[in-house]
């Protein structure tokens, strides 16, 4: 285990609040950022931007020029060895001649996985790896589930009343929370490659499922709302309207289907501007959400899964044990015994059968509350074990 000074320590955490500027606009690529340091000074520092643009190391070498020369790498994720849409970033570092590279964590891709370690190391530059480990991933939790796993982090948003409801008896469900959190609601979007709903959801709400530049509150929210997140559809039973206000926004629709012999309202939905995919259906007829996630992240490179749909999809996603993480958003307000409830859990009869939470963190987002949790699986005794 190598030793890391107070001054690794404040290098790379400018290293990872660099690679945070990417929190928007990397995907499908990890957010990574670097720092150049000679003589305890800072000669260079760069992140990277976008998907086919430079990576933070060739960003942060064009800035610190010569002075690279016998200088010390800090990067938040290991340098790639391999050559995709751009070179690769160890080569970049041993051409440069620095002397040492710090890394927070190896990265989880299997073409790189160490090779961009060996390479740096085989050139004579020393190399530590593992310092603040943990943030690093924390920034990207949806590439190493991808690279991993071979599927998506999947987070699944949920606004509700005080009393557990999500809308009206009659569906009706604008406004449950404030402005502050529905720019939250805004940020999930656009650091999501996908997002997802059922088609309940969207022939209730009508939903555009799209990145609000006016609602981010960011500098750059107009760049950042120029990406805008593949929008997946559950729609076991074709019943998306040709009208809906999704087939007409920017970015792409993709109707997720079973095996069916409504050949023309697949071509319909063409037309109308969506694509259909077919996947695998379940014992119950519907579309097979394991196998579905499979999928997005394999064809679509789908890092980041944001679930914003209801009560029975969002069910059926915990009780398949498929959410890492929940966003509630919980409004000071009381919708009633016949408004509709968050999740549909069929089959919960005993308080043994009851799905627990792991909270990480509860704080006020406006006039409403922000819980952060994660669902905990349960044995077959009733025993919570975390997954």
């Amino acid at each position: 285990m190598a030793s890391f000074s107070a001054d690794d320590h404040r290098f790379m955490s400018r290293a990872l609040a660099l690679a945070a500027r990417g929190l928007y606009t990397t995907d499908p690529n990890p957010r990574v950022g670097c720092v150049i340091v000679r003589n305890g000074e800072v000669v260079g520092e760069g992140f990277h931007r976008r998907a086919g643009e430079p990576h933070a190391e060739i960003n942060a070498l064009i800035a610190a020029g010569d002075c690279a020369h016998g200088a010390t790498a800090y990067v938040t994720l290991e340098p790639c060895s391999h050559t995709g849409r751009t070179g690769p970033c160890a080569v970049a570092l041993e051409a440069a001649q620095v002397a040492r590279v710090v890394i927070a964590m190896e990265d989880p891709n299997p073409q790189v996985s160490g090779r961009g370690i060996r390479l740096l190391e085989a050139a004579g530059i020393a190399v530590d790896v593992g310092l603040l480990a943990d943030d690093a991933q924390a920034l990207n939790p949806g590439f190493i589930a991808r690279m991993q796993s071979q599927r998506p982090f999947v987070r699944m948003k949920m606004a509700m009343s005080l009393d557990g409801r999500t809308a009206m008896g009659s569906g009706e469900s604008q406004w449950i929370t404030g402005p502050e959190a529905r720019c939250q609601v805004q940020r999930l979007r656009a650091r999501s490659s996908a997002i997802l709903s059922g088609v309940e959801s969207v022939i209730m709400d009508d939903s555009r499922l799209t990145i609000r530049a006016e609602q981010l509150a960011l500098d750059n929210g107009d760049d950042v709302a120029s990406r805008q997140p593949l929008r997946v559809i559950v729609d076991s039973h074709l019943r998306l309207p040709l009208a809906a206000a999704c087939l007409r926004e920017p970015g792409r629709t993709l109707v997720v289907t079973t095996p069916s012999h409504d050949a023309d309202k697949r071509e319909q939905l063409i037309d109308a501007g969506a694509e259909v995919q077919v996947l695998t259906a379940d014992h119950q007829g519907r579309v097979e959400l394991s196998a579905l996630l499979n999928w997005l992240a394999t064809n679509e490179q789908v890092n980041e899964l944001l679930v914003e749909t209801g009560a029975t999809l969002a069910g059926a996603m915990i009780s398949a044990g498929l959410i890492d993480e929940m966003q509630l958003f919980v409004a000071p307000t009381l919708l009633g015994g016949d408004a509709r409830p968050l999740f549909a859990l069929p089959g919960l009869a005993l308080m043994a059968d009851q799905q627990r939470l792991n909270i990480h963190d509860i704080r006020a987002v406006g006039q409403d509350w922000r819980i952060t949790a994660s669902p905990l699986a349960t044995g077959a005794s009733g025993d919570t074990k975390v997954p």
